[in-house]
């Protein structure tokens, strides 16, 4: 093996794909295992952490990896920081794939916040029915303020959960403007929550609340490491790869 590629986004499922068609650059792929059924991949797969910085510098060195694609989700810091410092560590190239932020534009009402604890307090106290689509995993924070009716839709169900208005629905993206919309006036929100994810196949949400003239909450993404070659895009990954780790004709 030579590049690891630290997936579980649309990105690195499509970069996997163009490493799959180029046996001059073998390659696994690396999932957290947050979803409980992730979707096939063209790549030999590995699922689970790595146990730190110190696993992955031993992983790096016992497979022999030349470079590495950190193509997690944006909000996936913890994760971005262990491969800059296991990779600056073990002397392995790393190259982060991120995918552009959302931005508003005209008619969008967004208020942009830190983190999940400043979504909680910007909604409020008076009771709202807000649409919640932050993950499972960040669900706890809303703990806090249990006043408000929440609809929930994650990939995976979400557990226990100490909210008592909660509704629940699992679906996977993409979605479409047509349904958000139609979903957020059926449930009558008052109010999107949603991270700066960035990704096409979620924006239809944005779209929807746009058009329906709601508030959305967009938590902003984590600070990334510093010092890593970045760039946007599957090609741009591929590009990067070919110039530094394919061997010569």
């Amino acid at each position: 093996m030579t590049i690891l590629l630290l997936g579980g986004t649309t990105e690195a499922t499509a970069l996997a794909h163009r490493l799959a068609a180029r046996p001059d650059l073998p390659a696994t792929l690396s999932l957290a295992g947050r979803t409980s059924a992730p979707r096939a991949a063209p790549l030999p797969t590995r699922i689970g952490g790595f146990g730190g910085v110190e696993g992955l510098v031993a992983f790096l060195r016992s497979e022999g990896v030349r470079a590495v694609v950190d193509a997690t989700h944006p909000f996936a810091a913890r994760m971005s920081r262990n491969a800059a410092e296991a990779c600056r560590s073990a002397g392995v190239p790393l190259l982060a794939l991120v995918r552009p932020e959302w931005t508003p534009g005209p008619g969008d009402r967004w208020t942009i916040v830190p983190d999940m604890a400043g979504a909680v307090a910007a909604l409020g106290v008076a009771p709202k029915r807000v649409f919640l689509t932050v993950g499972r995993l960040e669900l706890a924070a809303f703990e806090a303020a249990p006043q408000h009716a929440y609809l929930v839709r994650t990939i995976d169900p979400v557990g226990e959960v100490a909210l008592p208005d909660l509704v629940e629905i699992r679906h996977r993206p993409p979605f479409d403007e047509a349904a958000e919309r139609a979903l957020m006036e059926a449930e009558r929100i008052d109010v999107l929550v949603t991270k700066n994810s960035g990704a096409a196949a979620t924006r239809p949400k944005l779209d929807a609340a746009r058009a329906l003239s709601l508030p959305v909450i967009v938590v902003a993404r984590p600070a990334r490491p510093e010092g890593v070659e970045t760039v946007a895009t599957p090609q741009e990954a591929l590009a990067w790869l070919e110039r530094g780790h394919a061997p010569a004709p």
